[in-house]
This record gives C-alpha cells, structure tokens and sequence, in this order.
C-alpha cells in the first residue's frame, strides 16, 4: 500500500474529487480489478470508485463525441485504443506514469497503459469429449475427431481470423496481412457447428456447461474455471497474444482521480495482485519479483515457445473494414 501512495503522489492532483467512474467487461475479471486495484486504491486515495460496465465501444464514442462523459477509465482491447487515440477520443496520460520505465512497452502508449496481457488459447472439456484433448487449432476444425458445438469470439476483434489461417497452415510469420477470403473459407467448413460468446462470463458458461465443449477463450476464464472443473483443460500451442489496457476518455469529468487510479493499477503491486487473481499476465516489468514463483509459471509470458503476437497496429488501421464483411458473414 505504501509503494502505491508513493507512487499516486506524484500523478495529478484529486483534491475536488472524492469519486470516479471504472468500466470494464464484468464477470470474473471485473471482480478482480475490483478487488486488486480499486478497493485498495479507495482505502489509500480516499477516491471511491463506482463500478460500471460492459464496455461497449459504441457508447464510448458517444460519449465523448457528444461531450457527456460518464465513464473515467475504461478497459479496452489494444487495437481500439491505438485508433481511438488517433481520432483525438483519449486523454493523454500523465508522463510521469507512461515514462516511468516500469511499464512492458508492447502494451503502454502516451495514451493508454497495460490491463493485463493474456492469450487467446484452446480450451476444451475432456468430460464431454470422451476424454479426448485438442491439442492445436486445425483441431477446432475437425468435426469428425471432436464432435459438437465450438465456440469463438463473436465480436469483430483479433483473434477468430488468424486462429482460421492457423488452422488452414498459414505460417505464424506470414499471418498478416490477412488473407480474408482464405480465412472466411476455412470458417465456412463449421458455421453450423458455431456457438458465439460475445464475454468472458458466457464462454465460460459454454464450456462449463458442455454445449461447447472447446473453442477459443482468453486463458484467465480457463484459470478461473478450473479450480471448480478438473474436466477443463487447455493448449498453449500457438497461443495468441495480445493487452486489454486502461484508457481515459476524451472530456473524462474525474481526470485527475482518473490519472491516480491508473498509477494504482499499473504499479508492480497493482498487476501482481491482478495476475494471481485472474491468471493473467502482469504488465509490469517488477510485478513478477512480487509474485508466488509457483503462480507465475502459468501465466502467458511462461509460454512463448510457439506464442504469437496479434498485430494490434494492423487491427487498428483495418478493423471497421474487416467488420463490415464480419458481420454481414455472420448474419447469412
């Protein structure tokens, strides 16, 4: 608690304001940031922090578009922060915190700092697959081998597309830019047998459940489920990569509590506590000196062997383009 005060007087100042506003994507991971930042943050800063959420992009835009900002800090997904810095939607962060040296550089910018860094990994149910495990992703595609329903991300995000090219024998190297038609192609061969989760919550529930009983999921969910489920497994095997991260919206009416929150939650205590917790990866250059050695060998920077790097950059200068056809694929 100590470092984290040290570490807040020297972003911003608060002194008129005593609340703040955190959006993020709710189920187990909002709990976790709940409990890892926000709740310490509020006993040493004084600043209660109201919980709000699901982000929704849309509305983000709104928001700021129409002067009327509700929100503070928000999670968000890499590439939508990288474009939404470039159409003037964030606040520039405090170089104090982004220049502190401290932060994995893949995953702060001067507008946004690192949530956690996970991994789009296989997950599967060996009760409801007759104990049988999937092992990389071309396994997704057999239906014949692994019978059943399985689930990807619905939204239009990194992630589904590349694990289809994967899946096709696209070399990790030669992923980008993506071959779309070939990528649509491959989905085409199991769209009847695709269920959608559109968050974390639900995937798990899918997967719990056995109405799918594999498919993509962030590996935290995977964490979370399995201390209750000894049935569910995962592959690291070409796990994608990639950082939510915390944002402050354009015209955000509690800036400076804002700017102290972010300290809070990006400092090697704040992503330690949010890596044990989820079992995501802290994006904290000190944060793993804190940490139970034990808990840190499952988390995604312990598998980079055959560990890709989801292109943020190019998701960010291409994501609207390659929505449209995402969605109008997803409704015939």
């Amino acid at each position: 608690m100590l470092a984290i005060s040290a570490t807040l007087s020297g972003i911003g100042s608060a002194s008129a304001q005593d609340s703040m506003v955190f959006t993020s994507w709710g189920g187990t991971t909002q709990e976790a940031q709940k409990k890892a930042w926000a709740e310490p943050f509020t006993a040493s800063s004084g600043i209660a922090v109201k919980q709000d959420g699901p982000t929704d992009y849309g509305k983000f835009k709104a928001m700021v578009e129409s002067g009327n900002v509700n929100w503070d800090v928000v999670d968000v997904e890499g590439d939508f922060a990288v474009a939404a810095a470039k159409a003037g939607l964030l606040e520039p962060l405090d170089p104090a915190l982004t220049k502190s040296g401290d932060l994995d550089p893949r995953f702060s910018s001067a507008h946004h700092v690192g949530s956690f860094y996970y991994s789009f990994v296989l997950g599967f149910n060996k009760a409801k697959l007759g104990g049988k495990e999937p092992k990389v992703w071309a396994d997704l595609f057999d239906t014949k081998a692994f019978p059943g329903k399985r689930t990807f991300y619905k939204w239009s995000a990194p992630g589904v597309l590349e694990i289809a090219l994967l899946a096709d024998g696209v070399k990790p190297d030669k992923l980008y830019p993506l071959d779309l038609d070939r990528a649509f192609k491959k989905l085409d061969t199991i769209k009847p047998n695709i269920v959608w989760w559109s968050g974390g919550a639900q995937s798990q529930q899918l997967l719990a459940s056995g109405e799918a009983p594999l498919g993509m999921f962030w590996n935290g969910r995977i964490f979370a489920i399995q201390a209750e489920n000894p049935q569910v497994g995962l592959s690291w095997e070409e796990n994608l990569t990639a950082a939510d991260v915390l944002v402050i919206p354009k015209g955000a009416k509690n800036k400076a509590a804002a700017m102290k929150f972010l300290a809070a939650a990006s400092s090697a205590q704040g992503q330690a506590d949010m890596a044990v917790k989820t079992g995501y990866a802290p994006t904290n250059l000190k944060s793993a000196a804190l940490m139970d050695p034990k808990v840190a060998a499952t988390l995604p920077d312990k598998f980079t062997t055959s560990q890709i790097n989801l292109d943020m950059a190019y998701w960010a200068a291409n994501r609207d383009e390659i929505g449209k056809r995402w969605y109008e694929w997803q409704a015939k």
